[in-house]
Parts: C-alpha cells; sequence; structure tokens
C-alpha cells in the first residue's frame, strides 16, 4: 500500500491505495492564487482574493470530477466535536459554517466531506461495508484528546460500522523531524498514551520531537482499525508542495483532505 501523487488538469493532489472512493489530499498546486497564497490555496478567510478561491475549487472538482455544491467542512476548533453531515449540510461553502467541529461523518451518498490543513494531521476514513466515510483535522491538541477514537465510535453508533471494516489515509501533515514541541505536548501525550507515548517522540535537551502521525495511528488501532496507511510526507519540509503553518509563522494558504461516497471513477454509489 502507498500514497499516489497524480496530476489531473493541472491540479496535483496526493490518494492512498487502501482508500477506495474518491479522495484527494491536496497541494499547494494547481491553482490562480499568487503571492504567499501560491496557488491552490483553498481557505477562504486567510486574506486571499475570494475570487481567486472560488477558481480554486472550481479547479478542484473539476479534477475530482465532483460538484462544488456537495462539499461539506466545519469551523476546526482543536477540539474533539464530530458533526454528522445531513441533506441541509450541502451548498454552503462560501456562507460560514454553523458547525464547529474537527471531525465530520456521513453516510450520504455524494456528501464530499473536507478539512483544512496546514500542519495538522488530516485522517481520511471509509468503510466500504457501511458505505460511511469520515474527514478528521487532527492537532496535537485533538490528538491527545483521541479525536481519532472517538470519531471512530461515532461512526460505529451512528451507521452501524465495525471498526475492523474502516480503512484509515494519515495524510501529510508536519512529522516528527520538523515538530518540535516544549515539555507541555510531550507530557498531554505520555498521560494520553501512557508507555507508548515513547515511540511517538524523541527529547533533545528540553525539547521534544513529536510524531503525532505515529501518536494518531496507536489512537486508530486502540479503537479497532487493522488498515491504516500513513503519509511519509512532512509538510514543513517540503515547502514548495504544501503551506506548513509553522514554517511560515502562520503566513500561509491551506490545503484540505477530502473525501466522498463514489466509486474511483466518481461515480456515485
Amino acid at each position: 500500500m502507498s500514497f499516489t501523487e497524480k496530476l489531473v488538469d493541472n491540479v496535483t493532489f496526493m490518494t492512498a491505495s487502501n482508500i477506495n472512493t474518491t479522495h484527494a489530499f491536496t497541494t499547494r498546486i494547481g491553482g490562480v492564487s499568487d503571492g504567499i497564497y501560491e496557488s491552490l490555496n483553498l481557505a477562504q478567510m486567510a486574506g486571499d482574493d475570494i475570487e481567486n478561491v472560488k477558481k480554486n475549487y472550481t479547479l478542484l472538482c473539476n479534477a475530482l470530477d465532483i460538484s462544488i455544491d456537495d462539499i461539506i467542512r466545519s469551523n476546526q476548533i482543536h477540539g474533539t466535536n464530530v458533526h454528522v453531515v445531513t441533506e441541509n449540510d450541502r451548498c454552503k461553502l462560501f456562507t460560514p459554517s454553523p458547525h464547529s467541529a474537527d471531525s465530520i461523518i456521513a453516510n450520504i451518498p455524494g456528501a464530499a466531506l473536507m478539512v483544512y490543513i496546514a500542519d495538522c494531521v488530516p485522517i481520511l476514513l471509509y468503510d466500504p461495508v457501511k458505505k460511511a466515510v469520515g474527514a478528521v483535522h487532527a492537532g496535537w491538541r485533538s490528538t491527545v484528546a483521541d479525536i481519532s477514537g472517538v470519531t471512530i465510535d461515532k461512526m460505529v453508533k451512528e451507521f452501524g460500522c465495525s471498526p475492523g471494516n474502516i480503512k484509515a489515509a494519515i495524510g501529510p501533515c508536519i512529522s516528527k523531524c520538523c515538530f518540535e514541541t516544549d515539555s507541555d505536548v510531550a507530557d498531554a501525550l505520555t498521560e494520553a498514551l501512557g508507555n507508548n507515548a515513547c515511540g511517538c517522540m524523541t527529547k533533545h535537551g528540553n525539547k521534544y520531537f513529536v510524531d503525532l502521525k505515529e501518536a494518531n495511528n496507536i489512537m486508530l488501532k486502540k479503537a479497532g482499525l487493522i488498515d491504516i496507511l500513513i503519509s511519509d510526507e512532512c509538510t514543513s519540509c517540503l515547502a514548495d508542495k504544501y503551506w506548513s503553518h509553522r514554517r511560515t509563522k502562520g503566513q500561509r494558504g491551506s490545503q484540505a483532505a477530502l473525501i466522498i461516497i463514489s466509486d474511483l471513477k466518481g461515480n456515485v454509489l
């Protein structure tokens, strides 16, 4: 299993081989924005020209063969709220979202779930048996609060999913090589994972280098998942491909992770 870089109509995005439904981990390549937002910026409130952002969404949706009206997102607050999508969530991409959640789940065919990313961990979930999907935005606070496990529990309760059937892809984000923290993050991770935290961080002097991908991998396994694919790409290292909040000190656009219930040809199931 692996991640694959794809180029469709000049739009570059990543896909995971274990997720057999239309999905994408977008990059900053293939849009019309310029300056610090060059080029496929999807952030609506970061200061970019909104007309450029709308064009970027059109380009992305054309590349994925989906409708812009089907994209659903929420206000990300670094918590563990999970929003269960309804039909009323459609056609609201460029209006203020009424939902504050870092995880979105759905079993509605055609609903395209999206989370914004610029260092935090994007996790896409797919249950091919119950035809259910999820998109998770896991910063370090959400990670230690087990947003991964909370989301899986919600998919079980709402859709009758079996954790063993759910496939997960942990996409590009800031990696251990670049995520330098103080002891507060290390302490929170130790409290959340116990002895397993040792494999997720390395201490250098008074600082810690933390692996949020592995932390979420551990929590997904604890929740009962078996099929988990992890990207080896670091958003901070690959500045020409991704935006990194930490590397740019917040002067940046956003990429996204997106998943929709369809077959790999884009046909809604």
